[in-house]
């Protein structure tokens, strides 16, 4: 069983007296907290960074819209409930939040935990190291965190590879509440994230390159494709049952050339069982209840995360 990669060991700080002895400034100045950025991504709407923490001696991650969005109020509003959202959600599998603020020019940004480790896309990229039950083990931990944000009313809707990061010392994390969806008290709900725009026959160089609505395509359930207003948290069952099924069968659930063809077979086409694209040995319940997360129906679907991490935990090697 191989381990899942670690980064450099140059990339963890060690702990010295002189980062816990030293003293706090008299007069805490808030513009003078933050120092040595680094950046380490750049979203379509959002940059992300790391940087030191004078404060308590620590790099922590750094997350600020980009400069032409940073006085969007549309854009400044899904900030903040992603910032929100995520510091409400306080779960092992998910990344703990410290702090929300504006800088020095106004514009928001938050801090979190600077987690290193490798998304589930960069895993999967070479699949054939690991043995698949660590594989389902990072389902189990994502459908629990899944499973503790439903509880408190909130849908990620945004589940793939490429928002799950797997850890060197065993962290297994939910990325990205960007696109959550969360509720009134009066159980409305208001839609801050933008529609955008499907092209026909845009062609697809990856998977994981697709036109974006709402979330990966090949990730999402039709009720998500389809706007569903009643949509629910099996939307998310739906997802992570595409990644399992991408785990079992080393693809997408929908792998068409162009967005049009990839909604039209999400839609109405049920993807050829995994034991059919591989000749790797599929177990037979991880088959079945991959091909039932992803049922077209929600109606047809496990129901409930928790009731997917009792199938998983189940032996079916």
């Amino acid at each position: 069983m191989t381990a899942f990669p670690e980064p450099p060991s140059d990339e963890y700080a060690i702990v010295y007296l002189e980062n816990t002895d030293q003293d706090l400034p008299s007069n805490l100045s808030h513009n003078m907290r933050y120092a040595y950025f680094k950046t380490i991504a750049k979203g379509g709407k959002a940059v992300i960074q790391s940087c030191k923490d004078l404060h308590l001696s620590r790099t922590i991650c750094y997350k600020k819209l980009r400069t032409e969005f940073a006085e969007d109020p549309i854009e400044q509003k899904r900030f903040l409930r992603e910032a929100r959202v995520s510091a409400l959600l306080q779960h092992p599998n998910t990344v703990p939040m410290y702090e929300l603020g504006r800088d020095a020019k106004g514009h928001y940004y938050f801090t979190m935990k600077l987690v290193h480790g490798y998304t589930l896309r960069e895993v999967l990229d070479y699949r054939e190291r690991y043995d698949l039950k660590q594989l389902i083990n990072v389902i189990i931990q994502i459908a629990y965190a899944l499973e503790y944000a439903h509880n408190h009313r909130v849908i990620h809707r945004d589940i793939k590879p490429e928002n799950i990061l797997v850890g060197p010392f065993g962290e297994i994390l939910l990325l990205d509440w960007g696109l959550a969806k969360v509720w009134n008290t009066d159980g409305g709900s208001e839609e801050i994230v933008e529609q955008p725009k499907i092209i026909s026959n845009k062609k697809i160089t990856s998977f994981t390159d697709l036109e974006q609505l709402q979330g990966t395509i090949s990730y999402m359930s039709p009720e998500q494709i389809n706007r569903d207003p009643d949509i629910d948290y099996r939307t998310d069952i739906y997802s992570l049952g595409t990644v399992l099924f991408e785990i079992l069968a080393g693809r997408p659930p929908s792998i068409q050339e162009n967005v049009n063809d990839m909604i039209q077979e999400t839609l109405n086409e049920m993807p050829p069982k995994p034991s059919t694209l591989t000749n790797i040995r599929i177990p037979n319940l991880l088959e079945k209840v991959t091909m039932q997360c992803i049922a077209k129906n929600a109606t047809e679907r496990i129901q409930s995360c928790a009731e997917l991490v009792r199938y998983l935990e189940e032996d079916w090697s």
